[in-house]
């Protein structure tokens, strides 16, 4: 029987098609797999199964996160944790870790000194090391240890280290042999020493120098001074240790200064003794040893001469140059010198000058003389001195005495040179400036001149020097005296001036020099101001028309120009009424004056004199327009013929019987005999316009005669120029006749119409007759007795009667 043999399926495809098909789980993976043959597929299935268990635990796996946590972290140090310089000391930093699987773990560790980090390392160690070999005194601190895993973090506690005693330093120099100033150089160490150290050193136990270095020596220069033996050691501290203190002290270094006598100079004068002045004199200085130095001749820390070798210094001397001088040798730092006094005898003596006379005014003569005298008269005379005198520095003349005119180009610096023998002394300057006589001076006003109050004037002169003596003249006679020392003018104070000419009198004068005349100004001259005078408000009519312009005049008697003057009415200020003037008076218009207007109006007046007056008021009457008066009068007379109407109507009602029966009991005398004349009633009608308050023409009164005439009777009454006659008081006896008078009578009124009314008229003509029929019967009755003489007048009532 033939077996068909299988073909191994590789494994490479069954791995192939088991991740195609883990990670493509789709019908495609399966027709993969499905191409081969039945073996095959078989194989694969059990590859494919196998790995899905594998990857599912690894999924599970990584889904599960490992939980870590620090649970402690300790250093340690060994051997202890105080220990003697040089010792070996171990620093052992262990993490006590627990986590959920376990599985590898980095461990950072990082140590600390003083909270800085010193070491740090990454390890999967849970512990970590760090030894100092030498352990030393900067070694010495607090440490502390820290772990971080993950994102975990813990820190140790904190142990301190402690290493004591400092290593014995190394003092060396250069050269142990030096001269006086010269310089050894010095190096300290301390070779196994860490850190920053600051290192001292000492000259015979007197600390001389301090110097710092990050590293373990250092070197520096010093200076020896002081002609002896000189120990010289030193030692240092850590800085980050200062509680540690000093070092032991270095090795001792003994170094020998060696004196530089040998450059000390030598100094000498010649002459030496009798040195005058104008004497030449020889000045050396000399010093043994002059390899690399500077030697020095210096008076009075001024140096004179500088050479590097031996030098001589020569001098014509003067009375001043009687000094210390100085020799003075230097070779590096140090210094050698040597001093010598010379006394210098004065040939003349330092020359003075003076003017005569001591001040001078411009255009006066004026002397400068130069003098001096011998002190050594062995040496020279007195006409050996030459002078010349200078100006400004520039020569003008060689002589002692020099003469001049003062002016302004005499001003200047001057002195004096005397010489004699190569020596010459100047004098002190002397400053010459010519006084300036002083000029007419100019009396001015300083504020403003009003009559009557006080002022104050200026007196200046333009040119003069000081000081200047200021007089204020008055009509010639002195009244105040200033003297000005540094100030331009003179301010004098005047009480007051009463009229404007008054300024004239006064002058003043200006002195600075009792030998001139003293200057005297012109009068004074200034704008003086009259204040105003009380102003007087002068209309031109008291009483305008209405409609008409109101013309006010304001003016006043004096007062200086311009005048302002301002209108007001009844305190109030009219519109546009300031003006300034330049004369005495002053117009304002009101136009087309109102009724309303009327009333007291006054004016104000003012100047520069700063005071403004009042004048007293002015009473303006405003009547009324001419349309209408003849308004007014037109309605008078149609008042007046409705008047007449009335009494007209009034006389005819007097007429009737009644009155006829009571009027023959009296005896009525006519002005002409005739039988039966009625009694005759005289009416005034008094009808006036006020012109006071209105200002119209008054309507005079009139008298209107009616006359109650009957019809049969009415020829008897025809005499029109009848006169108005008042009854007198009628005698009971009837032998003394009544007085009749004949004289018209008219009643003026102020503003109101009066008008008689028939039945007024009536009334008062019936109280009359009463009255009189009263008195007939308190006589003797029914006495007869002639009555044809008296006549009657029966007039309106008065205002009363018409009220009752």
């Amino acid at each position: 029987m033939h077996v068909k043999q299988r073909k191994a399926v590789p494994s490479e495809m069954c791995h192939h098609s088991a991740l195609l098909f883990i990670l493509h789980p789709s019908p495609s993976c399966a027709l993969h797999i499905h191409e081969h043959s039945p073996g095959k597929m078989s194989v694969c299935l059990l590859w494919i199964g196998l790995l899905h268990i594998s990857l599912s635990a690894l999924w599970q796996a990584a889904n599960i996160q490992a939980a870590v946590t620090i649970d402690e972290v300790k250093l340690t140090v060994l051997p202890a944790d105080n220990v003697k310089s040089g010792t070996k000391v171990t620093l052992r930093c262990e993490a006590s870790v627990s986590q959920s699987h376990r599985q590898p773990l980095t461990h950072s560790f990082s140590l600390t000194q003083d909270d800085q980090v010193i070491y740090s390392k990454n390890t999967s160690d849970s512990w970590m090391e760090r030894s100092f070999s030498n352990a030393r005194v900067s070694n010495s601190g607090g440490y502390q240890c820290s772990v971080h895993i993950n994102d975990k973090h813990k820190k140790s506690n904190t142990l301190p280290l402690n290493v004591t005693g400092l290593q014995i330093p190394m003092l060396k120099v250069k050269s142990d042999i030096v001269f006086e100033g010269g310089d050894v150089i010095a190096t300290c160490s301390a070779p196994e020493e860490m850190g920053s150290l600051v290192f001292f050193f000492y000259e015979n136990d007197r600390e001389v120098r301090k110097a710092s270095s990050t590293i373990n020596s250092v070197t520096t220069t010093l200076t020896m001074q002081k002609l002896k033996d000189i120990y010289l050691h030193c030692d240092y501290m850590v800085l980050m240790q200062p509680t540690e203190g000093h070092s032991n002290k270095s090795n001792m270094v003994n170094v020998t200064v060696q004196d530089l006598d040998v450059i000390t100079p030598q100094i000498s004068i010649s002459p030496n003794v009798n040195v005058v002045e104008g004497d030449r004199v020889q000045i050396t200085c000399n010093v043994q040893l002059y390899s690399d130095l500077r030697l020095y001749l210096t008076r009075d820390k001024t140096i004179l001469r500088v050479s590097h070798t031996n030098f001589t210094h020569s001098l014509v001397v003067r009375s001043e140059d009687s000094r210390d001088y100085v020799c003075k040798a230097e070779k590096g730092s140090v210094q050698k010198k040597t001093s010598y006094q010379l006394n210098v005898t004065e040939l003349f003596s330092k020359p003075i000058m003076r003017m005569i006379p001591d001040q001078v005014f411009e255009g006066e003569r004026f002397t400068l003389t130069c003098s001096s005298d011998v002190i050594s008269p062995a040496k020279i005379r007195k006409a050996d001195i030459k002078y010349v005198l200078l100006k400004d520095g520039q020569s003008i003349a060689e002589i002692a005495t020099y003469d001049d005119t003062a002016s302004l180009a005499t001003n200047g610096n001057y002195c004096c040179m005397a010489m004699a023998k190569e020596v010459n002394k100047t004098s002190l300057p002397f400053i010459l400036k010519a006084k300036v006589p002083v000029s007419v001076p100019v009396l001015r006003v300083v504020d403003k001149v009003i009559v009557g109050k006080p002022f104050r004037v200026s007196c200046e002169a333009e040119n003069g020097t000081f000081p200047i003596t200021y007089t204020l003249l008055k009509t010639s006679v002195p009244v105040d005296q200033k003297v000005v020392e540094a100030a331009d003018r003179a301010i004098f104070n005047i009480t007051s001036i009463s009229f404007p000419k008054d300024i004239d009198n006064f002058r003043c004068q200006a002195s600075n020099n009792v030998r001139l005349l003293r200057k005297t100004s012109k009068p004074l001259r200034a704008t003086v101001i009259v204040p105003v005078s009380r102003p007087e408000l002068k209309p031109e009519e008291v009483t305008v028309t209405e409609g008409t312009d109101l013309i006010l005049i304001c003016s006043v008697h004096q007062g200086s120009d311009p005048i302002t003057f301002t209108w007001y009415y009844n305190t109030v200020k009219l519109p546009s009424s300031t003006q300034e003037v330049r004369s005495l008076e002053g117009r304002y218009v009101v136009k087309a004056i109102e009724r309303g207007q009327r009333g007291d109006y006054y004016c104000e007046a003012s100047n520069n004199a700063n005071e403004t007056k009042k004048s007293f008021p002015a009473r303006i009457g405003v009547s009324l327009a001419l349309w209408k008066k003849v308004l007014i009068g037109v309605f008078c007379i149609l008042l007046l013929v409705a008047s007449v109407i009335v009494l007209t109507v009034f006389s005819k009602k007097l007429s009737n019987p009644h009155k006829k029966e009571q009027a023959t009991e009296l005896s009525v005398k006519p002005p002409r005999p005739k039988s039966g004349d009625p009694m005759r009633i005289s009416l005034t009608l008094d009808i006036e316009d006020n012109t006071a308050l209105n200002g119209t023409p008054c309507v005079m009164g009139r008298n209107v005669w009616s006359e109650n005439v009957s019809a049969s009777d009415s020829e008897d009454h025809t005499d029109e120029n009848s006169e108005l006659l008042h009854p007198q008081e009628v005698d009971p006896s009837g032998d003394v006749p009544v007085k009749i008078t004949t004289e018209p009578e008219y009643s003026v009124q102020d503003t109101d119409v009066q008008v008689s009314t028939p039945g007024v008229s009536e009334q008062a003509e019936g109280v009359t007759l009463e009255y009189a029929q009263l008195n007939n019967s308190e006589q003797e009755p029914r006495k007869s007795f002639d009555t044809s003489h008296i006549t009657y007048s029966a007039s309106p009532p008065p205002e009363a009667d018409f009220q009752s």
